[in-house]
């Protein structure tokens, strides 16, 4: 089914049983983000707030809070997508399987974006930026937020559409020394197409534009988001994802989003910055308070029926989980053109996305001898070396055809396979003093850390094990071992000091007979890291620094490679210098259970 508009899918999902309208005002500040993990939580409903303190306009939450909820909204249109993207890694599909794909090439033409020349919904009247839902989600946040935002430019000198760029950089409304109404702050990361576009605009005289769309049909917030192959514009996706083309308009320089339900307009000032955050982010950290551009607001558009869109983010997984899991499904036909060799990634939503990636690649270089991690190395780099997935920290890849049905996404079975087979002498591979992914705070600075590599490859070396070794005993300050899984165990440690007491643990330990626990988990918590495995990915992989957690019993350098002969060990306990993790608010928990227990919605919950 297409929707015009984000009103004509809340209408669909009430039609179909899947949304619940909270009728009496919520407070935005806390309230409405508590409400939403409430339900989010419990597999609930989406959401419509009909009356948002302190704002004329509902807002909609939840509305992907669910897979099923998610291809519900999409159901018309994901296959003929899959088919267009699947002829874009391999254009001779069209000629091995005419029948599969003989309406893809009109299906793409057909989604092209277009002009509307004769008014459009959004320009039925304009409003404040204190006007719109002051969503904040987190205590320690620096303001409210647009957190499902659709951000548009063009390079200098352009009117082109389709040289456009739309990405999802989250927008501070309020709060810290933002102008009210004047100034809005724009946070965006590495590897963003609109860094392309400030750049370029630093070397012109030309005002740098910007336009911020807030809602709309589904698929315009889904298209901000998603990692596009070369050719492909967000505005051409978004027309596919959602049946109906994009439609735009030109006003006073800007472009528009002519079905959105709110535009803001401005001009991004390319010199001089002011702090933005902290905001509670999708790693379940706070993304602490740094210098970012900043918009000077010149126009707020909304359309007669507008509702605020939002989400609410935080410790994965969260509504924006629905995300990945259809990102998957899409680009999964992808992956062999981009990346050559390449069988299966999955970049682990648990873990936060980019802290943890993990792939099955090709050994064919030298298939007369014993396998051993080869060409999968020059795979892992080309992961390493291109777009999103270079933002990868520990990177584990797999070589197809050592065992039958691997994959990624069955991650028990992965990591059993990885452990059974790597040699902590030869499988790890460093980078140092580079860069990491902007939210995460493991490193050595801001955006600054390291990366690993580890890479198996041929029969298992080991059987892993679930059993203490006899005698077994810990050093003082360190206790409560629990298994995670077969041939991971957890350490609970003292608070940590520096990296050189680790070596105190590496040594006790070289006195037991441990191979077949080839990986320990040194934490604050053990029990807490061993009770799911959510919480394994969770806390192992955003809380350490390759380079500088990373150790092991008997360690050693040779010819600048480091290496250990016995278990690897991953000090995943919190430093000085990490981001608070996210803690609600008890007194906003209790009101929306308040507020919730008003409303009999399991049953919604049930049809998801």
């Amino acid at each position: 089914m297409s929707y015009s508009s984000l009103h004509a899918c809340i209408q669909d999902l009430e039609k179909h049983g899947r949304l619940l309208r909270i009728k009496e005002e919520v407070d935005p500040n806390l309230e409405m983000a508590a409400i939403h993990r409430q339900v989010y939580d419990a597999g609930g409903p989406a959401l419509l707030f009909e009356r948002v303190k302190g704002s004329p306009f509902p807002a909609a939450s939840n509305l992907y809070g669910t897979f099923e909820r998610t291809e519900f909204i999409f159901r018309d249109t994901i296959a003929g997508v899959k088919k267009v993207l699947e002829l874009k890694a391999d254009p001779t599909n069209l000629l091995r399987k005419p029948g599969r794909y003989v309406a893809a090439p009109a299906t793409a033409l057909s989604a092209l974006p277009m002009q509307s020349r004769f008014g459009a919904p959004i320009l039925y009247g304009e409003t404040t930026i204190d006007q719109l839902p002051q969503v904040k989600s987190w205590p320690m946040d620096g303001g409210a937020f647009i957190t499902l935002p659709q951000v548009f430019t063009l390079p200098p000198g352009s009117k082109q559409i389709m040289q456009s760029n739309l990405g999802m950089y989250r927008i501070q409304l309020s709060g810290n020394d933002y102008v009210p109404n004047k100034e809005i702050g724009l946070h965006y990361q590495l590897h963003r197409g609109i860094g392309v576009h400030h750049t370029a605009y630093n070397q012109t005289e030309e005002p740098f534009r910007a336009s911020i769309f807030v809602g709309g049909p589904p698929s315009h917030a889904f298209a901000a988001i998603m990692p596009l192959p070369e050719g492909l514009s967000e505005l051409t996706f978004a027309g596919l994802l959602g049946g109906r083309r994009f439609r735009y308009l030109w006003k006073d320089g800007y472009v528009l989003s002519a079905d959105a339900d709110f535009v803001i307009t401005g001009t991004i000032r390319k010199q001089g910055l002011k702090s933005e955050g902290p905001f509670g982010d999708h790693l379940g950290y706070y993304s602490l308070a740094h210098d970012f551009p900043v918009m000077d607001v010149e126009k707020v558009y909304y359309r007669k029926d507008a509702i605020w869109h939002f989400t609410a983010v935080g410790r994965p997984p969260q509504e924006d989980s629905s995300f990945g899991y259809l990102i998957h499904q899409l680009v999964e036909p992808l992956t062999p053109g981009e990346f050559p060799g390449i069988v299966e990634i999955n970049a682990v939503d648990a873990a936060g996305v980019h802290p943890l990636l993990l792939a099955i690649g090709s050994e064919r270089y030298m298939p007369f001898r014993e396998r051993k991690p080869e060409e999968i190395l020059t795979q892992a780099n080309h992961l390493l070396g291109k777009g999103q997935t270079s933002l990868a920290k520990f990177l584990l890849i797999a070589a197809a055809g050592d065992a039958p049905n691997l994959h990624t996404h069955d991650m028990p079975h992965f990591f059993q396979h990885v452990l059974s087979r790597v040699d902590w002498r030869r499988d790890l591979h460093f980078q140092t003093n580079t860069t990491i992914d902007t939210l995460d705070y493991s490193g050595s600075g801001w955006n600054a850390g390291s990366k690993v590599v580890i890479a198996c490859c041929g029969a298992p070396i080991r059987k892993l094990g679930t059993e203490l070794p006899k005698d077994f005993s810990l050093p003082e300050g360190y206790s409560d071992p629990c298994f995670v899984m077969p041939g991971i165990l957890a350490i609970k440690g003292p608070a940590f000091e520096n990296e050189i007491e680790v070596q105190r643990l590496a040594l006790h330990l070289d006195r037991f007979e441990m191979d077949s626990i080839p990986l320990l988990v040194l934490a604050d918590d053990s029990q807490f890291v061993a009770a799911t495995l959510n919480n394994f990915l969770w806390v192992t992989f955003t809380r350490a620094n390759p380079s500088h957690d990373i150790h092991g019993v008997r360690g050693f350098v040779e010819h600048k490679h480091w290496g250990c002969e016995g278990s690897l060990i991953i000090d995943a306990r919190i430093k000085p210098h990490h981001a608070p993790p996210l803690v609600e608010d008890e007194e906003a928990a209790k009101r929306a259970e308040v507020i919730l227990g008003k409303y009999d919605w399991s049953p919604i919950a049930i049809g998801g």
